[in-house]
Order: C-alpha cells, then sequence, then structure tokens
C-alpha cells in the first residue's frame, strides 16, 4: 500500500500544479490527463513498476510548465525522482528549435528510467495527434512532429521493447520510420 500511496502524492502534487493548464486540443483536455496516461502507458503496456519511475512520470512535466522546481520535486519525493525530472524537462529559456535540437542529441545520454518515461511521452502524444490534430496545426507540422519523435525516439532505443514498437507502428502508420544502425 505503501507504493500506492507514493503514486497517489505524486499525482495529486501534479494535479495541484497544473490545474488551470488544457491541451491543445479542440476539447482543451485538462492537461493532468496526460501527465498520468504517460504514467499509465508506462505501467499498462510497458510493465515498468518502478516506483521513481512511474512517479516522474507523472511528475514530467511540472517543472517545465509550471512554477515547480527541482528542489521542491527532490524535497518532496527524493534525490532519484528529481534527477529522472531533471532529465526530461527541456529548459523553456531557450528557443523552442533548440530545444527540440537538445531532445534528439542528448535522447542516447538519459538514463534508461529516463528514457522510459520519455518513450511513454512520445508515444502519448503521438496517439493524441492521431486522435485530433492541436488547434492552429496544420498537416504539415503535425507530419513534421512525426518525423521529429522518431528522431527522438532513435536515441531512446534500447529501453523498453514493447513501447518502442508500439511507436515504430505509429510512425510506421504515417509513412516514419526509424532510422537505426
Amino acid at each position: 500500500m505503501a507504493d500506492v500511496g507514493l503514486l497517489l502524492e505524486a499525482a495529486n502534487f501534479a494535479c495541484i500544479k497544473h490545474r488551470d493548464q488544457r491541451r491543445k486540443d479542440e476539447s482543451k483536455t485538462p492537461y493532468i490527463n496526460h501527465p498520468i496516461g504517460v504514467a499509465y502507458i508506462l505501467w499498462k503496456e510497458g510493465g515498468v513498476t518502478d516506483m521513481a519511475t512511474l512517479q516522474a512520470a507523472v511528475l514530467h512535466d511540472t517543472v517545465e510548465d509550471t512554477d515547480t522546481t527541482l528542489d521542491e520535486i527532490e524535497s518532496t519525493f527524493g534525490v532519484e525522482v528529481r534527477g529522472i525530472v531533471d532529465e526530461v524537462t527541456d529548459d523553456k529559456s531557450l528557443p523552442k528549435a533548440e530545444r527540440k535540437r537538445l531532445q534528439v542529441v542528448n535522447a542516447p545520454k538519459k538514463s534508461p528510467k529516463a528514457k522510459a518515461v520519455k518513450l511513454a511521452d512520445k508515444l502519448y502524444n503521438l496517439r493524441d495527434l492521431q486522435r485530433c490534430t492541436p488547434e492552429g496545426w496544420s498537416e504539415e507540422r503535425v507530419q513534421e512532429y512525426y518525423e521529429w519523435a522518431a528522431e527522438v525516439v532513435t536515441g531512446l532505443l534500447g529501453t523498453n521493447d514493447i513501447l518502442e514498437q508500439k511507436l515504430c507502428d505509429i510512425l510506421k502508420q504515417r509513412g516514419v520510420t526509424l532510422k537505426t544502425s
């Protein structure tokens, strides 16, 4: 039961932090659906049961998209969760193109736990794109996202065969293949 409590603590924290945020879809889905969905994909589809990884999945956008600090993550959830969240957090002070480039460059350098979170995050986002196009996105922008996601995923390979296969399948549906060696 202690693990359930740890995960619920992370979910409650993320709910509070993301409470006023919405996804960019037509329905303006509550943003919290995304981090909870990422953790669910890790557990249900990826077979991940490591508590730090699941907590980090729920918290993965709090530092990037809210007023949360890494110190706050550490004081509430510990050093390991902080480290994973730090690894998957983009530096919002950088231009978007640079952040995207760095995701590609840094993907292979991440820890296995951070890679797992990134895989589930990309899978969730690609499924969301299949479901509906974000407001203001052209078909070209959607295709560019798929191609960029494939570059990031390529650097994450060797982490979770199940999630990687699901990503490969969803990318193939858009005519995008992973460039493996």
